[in-house]
């Protein structure tokens, strides 16, 4: 087959997608690959490899273990990703099942009005929530209280998003079976819809958790003083001047966390679809025995 005729197969096997998509991975992956690696250099060099250590990690006095601005950054970071996860998922479950349930004249401009922090740009969001916090509601204080509430208010619209698309896979035939047995909508919902949901929650909860913890633009705009500096924010100081390995090891960290929650996130959703693949697989069976 010529080369054109294997471009213009739409039948036959993407190689061009797959060089394309191999050439991305490359591009993408190959510069933070060796960031990673000179966070493990035993010299300060960051071009030159001088052998494996963890000194940038525990021993030396520039350590991610031993540096106490990186220390704070690094706990403060954690602090506004649990705290956002814990608060922004509720809430977010809340407003997809009142969203996805809601039927009347205000529904879809509150539909749209959800999605605004989604489509908003970052720096945007950032300078608003500045602006609010500085001139509306000044009792708020800069720092940790007005960098989670800024967290939550950008994280809620994932959370709705994921539950939402999950409540419109499930139906609403599981709440009114079991409001047809006698229970209440509140019933229905806890021992119900909840359980249902399960997957997408958690899918939620390691979702925003990865983008609290890799937030700038807001934890930047946001931040109050030396306490409230995030690891993003402090990689981006600490890169204008010349910076340690020990930045490269901060870094890798705040990749790890990333890779670990959005990898349980996925794991989650593919357990619970084999689950219910396998369940529906039986249930077909038992159909067609009795039939």
């Amino acid at each position: 087959m010529t080369v054109r005729g294997a471009i213009s197969n739409p039948w036959g096997r993407p190689r061009l997608l797959r060089l394309v998509t191999l050439a991305y991975i490359v591009w993408s992956m190959v510069p933070v690959l060796i960031a990673v690696q000179f966070s493990f250099n035993a010299g300060r060099s960051r071009s030159t490899w001088q052998g494996f250590s963890l000194r940038w990690y525990l021993t030396d006095a520039a350590s991610v273990a031993r540096d106490e601005s990186l220390t704070l950054a690094l706990a403060q970071s954690i602090r506004l990703a649990v705290l956002t996860m814990l608060i922004a998922t509720p809430i977010g479950v809340a407003m997809a099942i009142g969203l996805a349930r809601w039927r009347g004249p205000g529904a879809r401009p509150a539909g749209f009005l959800m999605l605004v922090p989604l489509v908003t740009p970052e720096i945007v969001m950032g300078v608003a929530l500045f602006l609010v916090f500085a001139n509306l509601y000044d009792f708020v204080r800069f720092g940790t209280p007005a960098q989670l509430l800024g967290h939550v208010t950008f994280s809620i619209s994932f959370v709705v998003i994921i539950v939402r698309g999950r409540l419109f896979a499930i139906g609403r035939d599981y709440e009114e079976a079991a409001m047809d047995l006698g229970a209440s909508p509140r019933e229905a919902i806890r021992r119900v819809l909840l359980p249902l949901l399960s997957p997408a929650i958690m899918a939620s909860f390691a979702i925003v958790f990865a983008i609290s913890i890799d937030d700038f633009v807001i934890s930047q705009f946001l931040a109050g003083g030396a306490d409230s500096i995030t690891i993003p924010v402090r990689l981006y100081a600490g890169a204008r001047l010349a910076p340690p390995p020990s930045l490269n090891a901060l870094a890798s960290i705040l990749l790890l966390a990333t890779l670990c929650s959005v990898s349980a996130a996925g794991l989650v959703l593919r357990r619970y679809s084999n689950r219910e693949r396998d369940g529906r697989g039986a249930l077909d069976s038992l159909t067609r025995l009795d039939v």
